[in-house]
């Protein structure tokens, strides 16, 4: 079930001069030193909005650095005073929420791990009742879309209507160039259950790989994500954590001044025009599609009836493997996407043989 989300647009609280919100900063906080040098250089550039650093790190085992801890809201704060950055910071528990707050933290996330754990998500919501800031809630760490709705929909219900999701990818068992599979049709899916929602992309999380954060923004941006947040370090080489995929102020201007910020549409009449003929196009083709596979089904139907009346199994494997080869090749004769086709099949699949299931579940029943 759906829940609707009662929340404000993105510029109603926060000025981004109608650009995509930047937010930017070291991974961890180190030292006072680095977080207001870093913020500096970042405030310089001209184009980021807010400060970001973490202040405590959920980390996978012990041992490992867990953050500055709470004397990092100092330099937080000081860091603000002197560039006039905004500064946000990750929470995971209700201590972490009334610490940043009373230091004047502006925007808190809920990272991965928290996210995926609905009694943590739960303990931040309460101990955000009757507070007015916002919240920014990251994509769980598996490709769960109901975890990251409901992450959303229990903060929203605290009574933050500030809010917006960080997309920061998937971890997947394939082994991708990305540290996080991106798996953008997770994010597409929850900006159509919920279009007023932000969604802020974290290709710093999705690469894992600072040479793939040029692409990574540049299609996110694309895709009418509304902002970035990318980790950017002084000196990335000795960051204490995740230094592979943090870059310099210097390389975050760079990569803004080039990076192509598209509009969701054009006030030039001509392109109008042309753009609905081509999506017309597009319905009548889709339509068409549709017709194609419902007769499809029916042939479908027809052998179900026809190996139900010779006793013959469902499954040959021998035969799809078959067709899978063929429509591959196709497939790749007329410039389709592999990866596209072999998700194609594998849903036809699973619906052939959901319908032929059916159809020998009637012989028993009428045997019976």
């Amino acid at each position: 079930m759906t829940h609707p989300l009662d929340i404000l647009p993105l510029n109603e609280w926060i000025d981004t001069g109608g650009k995509p919100l930047i937010i930017a900063g070291p991974c961890s906080a180190e030292t006072e030193e680095q977080v207001v040098s870093t913020a500096h250089l970042l405030a310089n550039t001209g184009k980021v909005h807010v400060l970001r650093s973490g202040i405590w790190k959920p980390r996978t085992r012990p041992g490992e650095f867990e953050g500055i801890g709470s004397e990092g809201l100092q330099w937080l704060k000081r860091a603000k005073e002197e560039t006039g950055l905004l500064t946000s910071t990750e929470v995971a528990n209700a201590k972490h929420v009334k610490e940043a707050l009373e230091a004047g933290i502006d925007i808190l996330w809920i990272g991965a791990r928290s996210a995926a754990n609905p009694f943590t998500v739960q303990e931040i919501a309460d101990a955000l009742e009757g507070v007015d800031v916002p919240v920014l809630v990251k994509n769980p760490i598996n490709p769960d879309l109901g975890l990251w709705m409901g992450a959303i929909e229990r903060i929203n219900r605290a009574g933050i209507k500030k809010i917006g999701a960080i997309h920061r990818g998937f971890s997947s068992y394939e082994k991708t160039s990305f540290r996080n599979d991106p798996m953008w049709d997770i994010a597409i899916e929850l900006k159509s259950v919920y279009p007023d929602l932000p969604i802020i992309n974290d290709p710093s999380h999705i690469c894992g790989n600072r040479e793939l954060i040029p692409y990574i923004s540049q299609k996110a941006l694309d895709m009418d994500m509304q902002g970035l947040i990318i980790e950017a370090h002084i000196d990335p080489s000795k960051a204490w954590t995740d230094a592979k995929q943090q870059i310099t102020p210097n390389s975050l201007q760079e990569m803004l001044d080039v990076i192509t910020m598209r509009k969701p549409d054009s006030d030039n009449p001509a392109f109008e025009d042309k753009l609905s003929g081509l999506r017309s196009e597009i319905d009548r083709l889709d339509d068409t599609l549709i017709q194609q596979i419902a007769e499809r089904m029916n042939i479908v139907e027809q052998i179900g009836n026809f190996k139900r009346d010779n006793d013959v199994t469902i499954l040959q494997m021998s035969r799809w493997d078959e067709i899978v080869d063929k429509r591959l090749q196709l497939a790749k004769a007329l410039n389709l996407s592999e990866s596209f086709m072999k998700k194609y099949l594998d849903l036809i699949h699973e619906e052939s043989i959901r319908k032929q299931t059916e159809i020998m579940n009637e012989k028993k029943i009428v045997a019976n």
